[in-house]
């Protein structure tokens, strides 16, 4: 059995699941996601749980067990708490500004670099930090990932955008003539 795919799903309060054909549905207090149903899984709604199982133990069908149960959990938490990441900019001269859908930075190019967000996720800046919310896992990532692209931190002296948790490990420099 799958370590992942055996665990259920708990299913908190004031989050409803409709379990179709090709996708599930979860709404909840934060919005509604829907996830596409796996190849060879099948997903039961019993009381407040889901039960995700697969039809055979081919090595493709346990992939996709553990798949299906952990994107439905991204899913219920999704709806219910949201999902963040966040990011800090280093580096002298560089500068934020922005509100919930749009941030402009000044990098270090010759003109300020503008970025839009996508639909479902807000952009919350603070001083040198920029916080990406959501309620969708897999866009919140890929929008932190794009905006970190832009600049990312170099080795040397640390300046870029980079995440919050994220630790640069630091090149010595030029060593220099005696």
């Amino acid at each position: 059995m799958s370590r992942i795919g055996k665990l259920p799903v708990d299913i908190p309060a004031g989050v409803t699941i409709t379990v179709g054909d090709t996708e599930i549905t979860v709404a909840g207090p934060k919005g509604t996601l829907t996830v596409p149903v796996q190849e060879n899984t099948q997903t039961k709604v019993e009381g407040n749980q889901i039960i995700v199982t697969r039809a055979d133990d081919e090595p493709k069908s346990r992939a996709w067990h553990g798949l299906q149960r952990a994107l439905l959990n991204n899913a219920v938490t999704g709806v219910t708490k949201g999902f963040e990441k966040k990011l800090e900019i280093n580096g002298v001269g560089f500068r934020l500004s922005g509100g919930p859908k749009e941030i402009e930075m000044a990098l270090g190019f010759s003109h300020p670099v503008k970025y839009k967000a996508p639909e479902g996720i807000d952009l919350k800046t603070d001083k040198m930090t920029i916080t990406v919310s959501g309620i969708d896992k897999q866009k919140v990532g890929q929008v932190a990932a794009e905006i970190r692209a832009l600049k990312k931190p170099e080795p040397y002296k640390g300046k870029g955008i980079k995440y919050a948790d994220e630790v640069i490990i630091r090149k010595a420099g030029k060593a220099g003539k005696k």
